[in-house]
């Protein structure tokens, strides 16, 4: 190639990088009045339907109490917090308390922060659902949208913390901590948790997942941690939300807190008979399989070589 049309070409392909630059939108949320914004709802409300255009929104630390959603078709959003243990986006909303239209609460109403929209990702940031222990479901998260990345985020919260509601959506999770009491990370999405601590604050169950019968992925656990409060020493792993439901624990330290069967029914229904629950190569007090209920099982070298970014999100890979 000559060197004009080197150069030709060179010019062409910086000028390209520059539009593409300028065509991303960067915005910042601060309660100080020193960003674009003072509240998360108001940036998310500038976002403009049928969004194509990636948009970063920096959030400066506070406590956010905003009942939160991003909205079908507002999509190619990233949200980064200044620091995760300081950027809280929080909400207080339960089943069984009165909504300010006059109707009750439910799981599917409970959440403080919904997100609807594709495309989405987040780090840097606690998301809360500060309603208390005995305030039932209450959800922090419900995320329904296709292609969702969490990297270095919190989840707080106590029952249904973490709402991953829908068989269509992928959604992966990596370097986070996610605490809760009863079913605290559930829902039909395809979800992958790469290196996430997830720690249970009550005898319970960590995942109620509801994966359709034809997804051959539901929840994966990959090098994870698996903790719990002292007082805590019979948690399950999973119970099974529907009868397909898909989990698996790979290379993970399982806790003392876990019971020794690993996984539980759901209200002795017939919901494990077709459950699709697994471990492989778990470590820590906990991960002795001898004792593991007869319809979960381990798998095989060769079983787990499936267990690929690319083989469970297939087109998408979140690490890119």
């Amino acid at each position: 190639m000559k060197r004009g049309v080197k150069k030709m070409v060179f010019l062409f392909g910086l000028l390209f990088a520059l539009q593409s630059t300028a065509q991303q939108t960067k915005k910042t949320v601060a309660q100080d009045g020193s960003g674009d914004y003072t509240t998360m709802q108001e940036a998310f409300n500038a976002i403009p339907f049928n969004n194509k255009k990636p948009i970063t929104i920096f959030i400066k630390n506070g406590i956010y109490k905003e009942k939160l959603l991003l909205d079908t078709s507002k999509n190619f959003v990233t949200i980064i917090g200044e620091d995760k243990f300081n950027t809280i986006l929080t909400y207080d909303d339960h089943t069984g308390k009165a909504s300010p239209k006059g109707d009750t609460i439910n799981t599917r109403s409970s959440y403080s922060f919904l997100i609807k929209a594709n495309s989405f990702s987040a780090s840097n940031i606690t998301f809360q659902n500060d309603a208390g222990f005995t305030a039932g479901q209450a959800v922090a998260v419900e995320s329904d949208g296709d292609k969702a990345i969490f990297t270095n985020c919190r989840f707080i919260g106590f029952q249904d913390v973490l709402f991953t509601n829908s068989d269509k959506s992928r959604q992966y999770y990596n370097n986070c901590y996610i605490e809760g009491t009863t079913d605290f990370i559930f829902g039909s999405a395809t979800a992958w948790f790469q290196q996430c601590h997830i720690h249970s604050k009550k005898n319970s169950h960590v995942t109620a997942a509801s994966t359709a019968k034809e997804k051959t992925f539901g929840y994966i656990f990959n090098d994870c941690v698996v903790t719990g409060d002292t007082s805590v020493h019979s948690a399950s792993l999973g119970r099974p939300w529907k009868p397909y439901a898909a989990v698996v624990y790979m290379h993970c330290f399982i806790g003392q807190h876990i019971r020794a069967e690993g996984w539980s029914n759901w209200n002795n229904t017939d919901s494990y008979k077709t459950a699709r629950y697994a471990e492989y190569k778990n470590y820590g007090p906990s991960a002795d399989i001898t004792k593991r209920v007869d319809w979960s099982k381990q798998l095989t070298d060769e079983e787990a070589k499936a267990y690929t970014l690319k083989n469970v999100f297939g087109d998408w890979n979140p690490e890119q």
